[in-house]
Order: structure tokens, then C-alpha cells, then sequence
């Protein structure tokens, strides 16, 4: 079993204590309610991955905002068109999902994370078969470090899971908030299908909506936030993103591949990223 040299000087099992995080089934959350006062050395990111980050607020425009229900139709494409074949994100207004149903889906996410650990360690899973699943990290054995984050995933289309095997936090929302974000995801699709000058319905007839995943990350506080990622940089392997970003905020999006722009949350909005699949 491999180790590594810790910077005292001891031998550091490394895969023991990651099978050892595992074990818990608790997350990082599970860490925090402990009272963890520093950050594990498995969470521990290279001073190389931390450094060299030009964050920005300042560029004016970088991620624009579409109104789906803009009177002028052609205004929202053209945005669209300049978006996607630019920074590859967006986000939209006036999609008709209520305010309700997407602060309830935050709620309810919150609720499952800090709720009891049971709840947790009943669905806790690394089998990517499983339509249900909570975990830390679906890369957390092959990594070079953990992230600071764990991960509630639904897979709601098409053949979702029974309600009953939903956890009782989101059962109530998750299956509503899943039709609705479908139906912002088919809207975009229209305006991107357009923005390339074919119909309307070219990419959802090429079923790029019949597959839906909800993905929920959760952030605990973190001791040492500055020797960590909460997501490290990445894009997404799918066709089409549709995110839900709390007030919090956090994210951050590559513009013209050197200056980080932070995307600030916009009340009611949801941010759209292009997809690895959709880019090809």
C-alpha cells in the first residue's frame, strides 16, 4: 500500500485515510460536525494548483444576461450566439419557474446536508448505476487531493427513481423542480438551435433533453479555505448545465483562458453553461 512522506517527517498512508474518510459516510460535513480545526492533508491542494488565479469582477459583459421572454427574439439569439461561442456561459430571466419552487430546492438541499447523518449514510454510494446517491468526491481515489464539497445526485430522466427512494428533505421538490428546469432547458435549446440558423427544434429532436441528472453540491465551512478547492476547475461533460446558484456565489468562469471572471448571483436567475458535448 502506498504512502507518502508528510512534512514531519512521518510515513502518510494516503489511501488508508481516504478509505478511512470513505468509511464514514458522513462527508465533509461529517468532518465539520466533528470539529475539525484544520484542513486533512488528503484535502490538501499542490501550492501549484492554488496559484497563478486572476480573478476579476470587471469585465463588463463577460457573462450576459438572456430574457426569455424578451419582445425582440433575435436580441435573445444574438446573445446567445455571442455567449456560447465565447465564454460558453449565460444566464437567463423571466424562464417561468417560480421563486418558490427554486428557493425550495435550495432549502431542501441544505435541509439533506445538515440533517442527520443517517439520512446520509443510507444512500451513501459510489456505484454510478444507483439513480439516488450521496457522496464526497466521485473522484476521491484517483484525484491527486480531495475537494471541499459532498454531493447529493438524482437521476430524474428519463426513468427516475421511485419517489420513495428520494430522501425526505427534497421529496417534495425535486421531482416539480425537475420538469421545470427541463422546460428552461428545452427553451434554451431553441435559441442556441437558432443561433447556429437551424429550426427551432434541431437539438431537441436530436433528444439533447431526454437525459436529466440533478447534481447538488453542498459547501461546508472550511478551516483553511486557502489550501483547498471547493470545485477545482473543470468543465462540464454534458450537453447543457442549468445552474442554480445560491446568494452565496462562488463561481468563477475562464475568460479568453487567463483571467477568472466571478459570477455574481442574480435573484431569480439561472446560469447556463455549454457543455463539452454541445462544444463539439
Amino acid at each position: 500500500m502506498p504512502s507518502t512522506e508528510s512534512a514531519a517527517g512521518v510515513a502518510w498512508d494516503r489511501r488508508r485515510e481516504l478509505q478511512a474518510f470513505d468509511d464514514t459516510k458522513a462527508g465533509v460535513k461529517g468532518l465539520v460536525d466533528a470539529g475539525v480545526t484544520a484542513l486533512p492533508p488528503i484535502f490538501r491542494h499542490s501550492p501549484e494548483s492554488l496559484e497563478g488565479i486572476t480573478s476579476s469582477n470587471h469585465v463588463a459583459g463577460a457573462i450576459p444576461t438572456v430574457d426569455l421572454a424578451a419582445p425582440r427574439r433575435e436580441d435573445a439569439v444574438a446573445l446567445v450566439r455571442h455567449a456560447a461561442g465565447t465564454v460558453g456561459f449565460f444566464q437567463v430571466v423571466n424562464h417561468g419557474v417560480p421563486a418558490e419552487l427554486m428557493a425550495g430546492m435550495l432549502e431542501g438541499v441544505r435541509r439533506f446536508n445538515e440533517g442527520p447523518a443517517e439520512a446520509k449514510q443510507a444512500i451513501y454510494s459510489r456505484d454510478q448505476a444507483r439513480k439516488v446517491r450521496f457522496a464526497s468526491n466521485f473522484d476521491l481515489f484517483s484525484s491527486a487531493a480531495a475537494n471541499w464539497r459532498d454531493t447529493l445526485f438524482f437521476h430524474l430522466a428519463p426513468d427516475p427513481a421511485p419517489s420513495e427512494e428520494l430522501p425526505e428533505a427534497v421529496r417534495d421538490v425535486v421531482t416539480e423542480y425537475g420538469h421545470a428546469v427541463t422546460k428552461v432547458g428545452l427553451s434554451v435549446l431553441e435559441l442556441l438551435s437558432e443561433s447556429l440558423g437551424l429550426s427551432s427544434d434541431h437539438l431537441r429532436d436530436m433528444d439533447c433533453a431526454e437525459n436529466l441528472n440533478a447534481v447538488c453540491q453542498y459547501y461546508p465551512p472550511c478551516p483553511e479555505p486557502y489550501l483547498t478547492w471547493g470545485t477545482k476547475r473543470h468543465t462540464d461533460p454534458g450537453f447543457l448545465t442549468v445552474l442554480l446558484q445560491d446568494g452565496m456565489g462562488g463561481l468563477q468562469v475562464l475568460v479568453d483562458g487567463k483571467t477568472w471572471v466571478d459570477v455574481p448571483p442574480v435573484p431569480g436567475a439561472f446560469i447556463m453553461n455549454i457543455g463539452d458535448l454541445l462544444q463539439q
